[in-house]
């Protein structure tokens, strides 16, 4: 049998070696037959970094300089899959200046003289597809100034990398690296002058893959919000490339985008961001925005739950809640043990906020930024309130959690009421975590009960044996509120109360019952276009269970002295090395 595996995977590596020569063979486009857009812009503080000579990928600094992208060994899959993908061409157009177009060059043309031939690992399907669509978008960018001969080199191997996802689009990953590889096949077969008739049969493909991954309710397995975003900008970019060359878009794929926009809308904080929850980031700056409107839906989603998550809105103050269990198994590998955790924003400003994602920043830090401690929820002696497999061979998905996350969502005269509950600590220690919420009707109060139940008469002698083994002193709990960094905290021990400062000029007072221990502790804020984590402050209130009922209320609150609406228009300059 070994042998056989052997064989088949030497004829699968001669059957892609013929692909590719066969694709670098065939002549290069002409030119482009639809002018190239930068649909997707990256990061601004990235691309100055870049330029700067601070090169990382996935949270490893490139040994060497920006002379070595391609040259030095990648530490891991995602280094190389980040270096492969260049999302770094966003960045540096987004900066946009002379240097940074100069880099761009040198870095693309260092990328053919390596890979351009055909040599691994430039050409696995899932790397091709997403860089396609950057130097699609980029093209304009990258290829001004340059002589004729690197022009046509370009082209050359763009051509050739949408003929060869011709062949291989079905050897990507599913979900949006399938979406990533068929909509750059669409759109480069559009684009290009000579490759039209590549298109039609990704299109049916694309219109499958969507039916198949996106939900009717728009939603995704994974439930990462930015990873959703990602397939509705990819899907309407393919639409346009398709409408733009004068011919219909298919009804599944209009579809598809109709049902995709709904559920961000429903998602999108006051700021314009995303939940930073299941792997997912805040999102570039306005790129939320630009999608929602170029989708032409206006309609926001509806229920109690969109994707999973609760929203409470009033006035310009937005709290949403990771109301669902978490992914579990395949396609859990980024997902967090988050159920119950909140996000607040005022206006312009984040308040309370998830520590986010921590892929960025290597494995360690993905690791860490997936457990309950880093989010603003309630965790049981220290436990997560899901648990991820290690032994999964690398992959680390989530192997057990949550099952039952009942919700009630009321309106009220006074405001909108949200009461849920999990049973992610019941099997181990017999408690039930709960969580009431309600944000008043002007937005000036958010108040909250943070309770664990032990329900079940199994439920109670499980917790009495855990108790038991606790010691006099219960079993421990904390319930964490991560800052946002740019909310300044004044601590006012004498009356055990919170004053937090945003930059809008508004002032929150942070409250609670005093049946529990309140400290201020460092936390971090895992920020993609960083270097590396940002320092923060996280709320901590500190109690044991000693009885099968365990109750702590707080409470967020504007100051009498905050006005209900404030001009929020100072000039955030943030610095990349922070």
């Amino acid at each position: 049998m070994a042998r056989q595996t052997r064989f088949a995977d030497r004829i699968a590596r001669f059957r892609t070696w013929m692909q590719l020569r066969r694709c670098l063979r065939q002549p290069a486009p002409t030119g482009f037959a639809l002018a190239p857009e930068p649909w997707m812009m990256g990061q601004l503080l990235r691309g100055r970094q870049l330029a700067g000579g601070v090169v990382t990928f996935a949270g490893h600094t490139l040994e060497g300089g920006r002379d070595a992208i391609w040259t030095a060994a990648a530490p891991d899959a995602a280094f190389e899959s980040d270096r492969q993908g260049f999302r770094w061409l966003e960045d540096l157009a987004t900066l946009g200046d002379k240097p940074a177009r100069a880099l761009a060059q040198d870095w693309m043309l260092g990328w053919i003289a390596t890979f351009g031939s055909g040599a691994a690992p430039g050409w696995q399907p899932d790397f091709v597809g997403r860089r396609v669509i950057r130097w699609i978008n980029h093209a304009d960018f990258v290829m001004r100034g340059l002589p004729e001969a690197d022009r046509a080199r370009i082209l050359h191997l763009l051509g050739a990398q949408i003929r060869y996802l011709a062949l291989r689009w079905p050897d990507t990953t599913p979900g949006l690296p399938r979406i990533e590889a068929l909509c750059a096949l669409i759109h480069g077969a559009q684009s290009l002058d000579g490759l039209s008739g590549l298109g039609d049969a990704a299109l049916e493909a694309l219109v499958l893959e969507c039916d198949t991954q996106i939900g009717s309710d728009g939603a995704i397995p994974e439930r990462n919000p930015e990873a959703l975003l990602d397939m509705l900008t990819l899907l309407i970019w393919a639409g346009s490339a398709v409408s733009d060359r004068g011919h219909a878009v298919p009804g599944g794929l209009v579809a598809a985008i109709q049902r995709i926009a709904p559920v961000l809308r429903a998602l999108r904080h006051s700021d314009g961001s995303l939940p930073r929850f299941h792997g997912g980031g805040s999102g570039v700056s306005g790129r939320l925005d630009h999608a929602l409107a170029a989708s032409g839906v206006t309609r926001s989603a509806d229920g109690e739950r969109v994707m999973g998550y609760a929203r409470l809105q009033a006035a310009r103050v937005s709290v949403l809640i990771d109301a669902a269990p978490p992914p579990i198994g395949a396609g859990s590998q980024s997902a967090h043990a988050s159920t119950l955790g909140i996000e607040v924003t005022s206006g312009r400003r984040p308040i309370l906020v998830s520590c986010g994602p921590g892929a960025p920043f290597g494995d360690d830090w993905k690791l860490a930024a997936r457990s309950t401690p880093s989010q603003s929820v309630l965790c049981l002696d220290g436990y997560s309130s899901a648990r991820v497999d290690l032994d999964a061979e690398g992959s680390a998905p989530l192997a057990d959690g949550p099952t039952q996350v009942p919700i009630e969502l009321r309106r009220t005269s006074k405001g909108t009421r949200f009461q849920a509950g999990h049973d992610g600590y019941v099997a181990s220690h017999g408690l039930t975590h709960a969580r009431t919420l309600m944000l008043g009707l002007d937005g000036r109060r958010l108040t909250g009960e943070d309770m664990l139940l032990a329900v079940e008469d199994g439920d109670r002698q499980r917790f009495d044996r855990v108790r038991h083994a606790a010691g006099p002193d219960g079993v421990p709990f904390e319930i964490r509120f991560h800052l946002h960094p740019e909310v300044t905290l004044h601590h006012d021990a004498t009356e055990n109360r919170l004053v937090l400062m945003l930059k809008s000029g508004e002032a929150w007072l942070f409250l609670h019952d005093g049946s529990a221990e309140l400290t201020v502790e460092d936390s971090i804020y895992l920020e993609n276009g960083r270097l590396g984590p940002r320092a923060t402050k996280q709320v901590v209130l500190t109690g044991a269970a000693m009885q099968y009922s365990t109750r702590v209320k707080w409470s967020l609150a504007k100051t009498q002295a905050t006005a209900d609406v404030t001009r929020d228009i100072l000039n955030d300059v943030v610095d990349p090395y922070e």
